[in-house]
């Protein structure tokens, strides 16, 4: 990985399945094993706080030997990095006859707390104080939008730049005077294009780099496994790399023996199988059911340790692949891996220079080299998980 930039680990999955405790597991591991880790979540209801038995708030507070830990407040890190494109939308609502504090509330736009999580991410992988970052993510949902926001959030700023600049361009010192509106100053577009420029580019090439990968946590229950199979075709289709699934509280053998558990120990060892299967060729890390909950420090570690079983913490677990343009026998192909996909939920089409692919409820636009920006869709097609899109040159007119 890059002089200075830390492995980032996040950890996903559905609600209730203990996406907190792998997290700080995982950390406490590490940082026994002499990394120096950072936890961070990225929660909006963080729970990360009692998991380690500690209070923590917006700073890095250490809570172990070379392990760090803090829960990402939203409005704060917004006030710092966006402070006035946020006066600028207050500004806006009040104008509007809404009252400051609810006008506070609104200028926290959607996607602000991801934004917010994802900015202080960015700020203490670069800052080399850690050579570990674990994430402990919102519920699936949330945690797609966090790591598609740089993508989305840079088309949508794009388009709505263009628009304010255009605006600002014709009003003059005099007319700004007489146009009811507060229009934005700039400062705002300074702030935006930062944004823009700086900051989400240099985010979004963390999340797609060789250092950065997503662990979705499951258990042995039917709703769960489905939602995280939705999850892995999701990341894939953002070109976001997964590297493990955890299979979590699972029942340990002495306990499976028993009459009583016998049933559940004979389907948990089924959807184990399910699981590995589903997601091969990703590495399936077993965590039992704990006697009690698994709180603090020390007990963490001695989680994070069963876990991995020998494995290292911080490693890339396993080597996904990644979108790929290759030349074809009548023009090129673009190859993009997305497992668990189905035909009927596809959809491909070419927009000037981007691919625009749909999967499900998902849809990405994809850009194209420049040379390939010039070809037309021939066929798209879906072969054992991978979307083989074909490009040539056009018919000729005329």
């Amino acid at each position: 990985m890059p002089s200075g930039t830390a492995r980032v680990v996040f950890y996903t999955g559905k609600g209730g399945v203990g996406k907190t405790t792998t997290a700080a597991a995982t950390a406490a591991h590490a940082a026994a094993r002499g990394a120096r880790t950072l936890v961070l979540s990225a929660d909006p209801a963080h729970s990360l706080g009692d998991v380690l038995a500690v209070p923590l708030g917006a700073e890095p507070r250490p809570v172990a030997p070379q392990l760090d830990a803090i829960e990402v407040d939203a409005r704060a890190e917004m006030e710092r990095h966006w402070g006035s494109i946020r006066d600028y939308l207050v500004a806006l609502f009040r104008h509007q006859g809404i009252e400051e504090v609810v006008a506070d509330e609104l200028a926290l736009l959607p996607g602000a707390e991801e934004m917010a999580s994802l900015l202080a991410l960015e700020e203490h992988a670069g800052s080399g104080r850690y050579e570990l970052i674990v994430v402990d993510c919102a519920p699936t949902g949330s945690t797609l939008r966090l790591v598609t926001l740089p993508e989305v959030a840079s088309r949508t700023l794009r388009l709505v730049l263009r628009v304010q600049r255009a605006l600002a361009a014709v009003v003059t010192p005099i007319a700004r005077a007489l146009v009811p509106v507060p229009l934005p100053g700039s400062e705002v577009f300074r702030d935006a294009d930062r944004l823009l420029y700086g900051r989400l580019a240099a985010i979004r090439a963390l999340l797609l780099g060789p250092a950065t990968s997503v662990r979705l946590v499951v258990t042995p229950e039917r709703m769960v496994i489905d939602e995280a199979v939705r999850a892995h075709m999701d990341l894939c289709l953002f070109e976001v790399a997964c590297d493990a699934v955890v299979m979590n509280r699972l029942l340990p053998p002495e306990a499976a023996a028993e009459s009583f558990f016998e049933d559940w120990g004979r389907v948990q060892e089924e959807r184990c199988a399910e699981v590995a299967e589903l997601f091969a060729p990703l590495p399936l890390l077993r965590a039992p059911l704990a006697r009690d909950e698994v709180v603090r420090v020390a007990a963490l570690a001695e989680h994070g340790a069963r876990l991995f079983a020998g494995a290292a913490p911080t490693a890339r677990l396993c080597q996904a692949s990644r979108l790929r343009f290759a030349r074809a026998r009548d023009g090129w192909r673009v190859d993009v891996p997305l497992p668990h996909a189905r035909g009927a939920a596809l959809d491909v089409a070419k927009l000037d220079d981007a691919l625009l692919i749909r999967a499900g409820a998902l849809r990405r636009a994809v850009p194209l080299p420049r040379k390939l920006a010039r070809l037309s869709l021939a066929s798209a097609k879906l072969e054992a998980g991978l979307l083989v899109v074909r490009l040539v040159a056009p018919e000729p007119t005329g």
